[in-house]
């Protein structure tokens, strides 16, 4: 097993198509079958179903990927730091899409500017599932609202740090037919736009709401803020999102906002992970 067949693994993982993959990697097709042969002879399983021209990742292989990318990243944080970090490196890092929207362009801008040569990688995501890529390897650093059950106990029996970067101002925001409300037991509307399970403005919503108290309440999970206010805009259901979202959107001015509280955004990650692409960022966050 050698770096080479695992990134060729990881992108044949990645396209499911050994023809896709060999255009990606500059290489002919049988080569590329190959080398995938001799992994899956080296680490002793099939790392592919193969159905006529059609390809998956078998059990063993959707194991596998997760080790071989850790594996790729570990030899990267090797080279970068035993250079000093004059490779410049690679930072993996994960964000809230309510981060990557409001807050990390500039951050990120300001970053690359000072340090050109490092490369920047961004994952979205809810924000326990950020938490368990971070933990697992999978990311190395992430921007997150660390959900309420994690103080700093849970985060040092993981091995991870946080640092809290940001204090959101969190607003319920209702259709205009909600225009009467002036808390959130005046709300009528019985539906919540939300992120998918794991987000931590989610769960704070559901406590404000007490939507586990009801059996009327309706959750339409979404993947963007822009859905969630077109949703709401049209009178179907309530959502929570950052003001600093919310100030970024063209939103119609007869939708109504009520107070949800605060949250903080925290930047998390292992607590031995220490190269010079992440105390660089570390360095510009205390600068902040």
């Amino acid at each position: 097993m050698d770096s080479e067949s695992l990134r060729i693994f990881r992108v044949v993982a990645t396209e499911l198509s050994i023809t896709q993959a060999a255009a990606r990697l500059g290489r002919v097709p049988s080569n590329v079958t190959t080398r995938i042969q001799q992994l899956e002879a080296d680490v002793g399983a099939e790392l592919f179903v193969r159905t006529g021209k059609r390809m998956s990742l078998s059990t063993a292989g959707e194991r596998f990927l997760g080790y071989a990318q850790r594996l790729l990243a570990l030899e990267e944080e090797a080279r970068h730091v035993v250079t000093g970090g004059d490779d410049g490196g690679v930072l993996r890092m994960g964000s809230m899409e309510s981060t990557a929207a409001s807050r990390l362009p500039m951050l990120l801008a300001a970053y690359h500017a000072h340090h050109p040569t490092t490369r920047l990688e961004v994952k979205t995501g809810p924000s326990r599932s950020l938490l368990q890529q971070v933990h697992g390897g999978q990311l190395d650093c992430a921007f997150l609202a660390l959900p309420r059950a994690f103080d700093a106990a849970a985060l040092e029996d993981m091995g991870l740090s946080a640092k809290a970067i940001w204090r959101e101002e969190l607003l319920l925001l209702l259709p205009a037919s909600e225009s009467a409300a002036r808390s959130t037991t005046d709300v009528r509307t019985r539906s919540l736009a939300a992120f998918a399970q794991g987000c931590t403005y989610r769960s704070i919503a559901e406590e404000r709401l007490g939507i586990a108290d009801s059996a009327e309440w309706r959750i339409q999970e979404m993947g963007s803020y822009h859905a969630m206010i077109a949703c709401v805009a049209a009178g179907a259901c309530v959502t929570v999102l950052p003001r600093s979202v919310l100030d970024l959107a063209k939103v119609p001015s007869e939708l109504k906002t009520l107070a949800a509280g605060h949250a903080h955004t925290s930047l998390v990650w292992r607590t031995d992970y220490d190269v010079p692409a992440f105390r660089n960022l570390l360095k510009y966050l205390r600068k902040k």
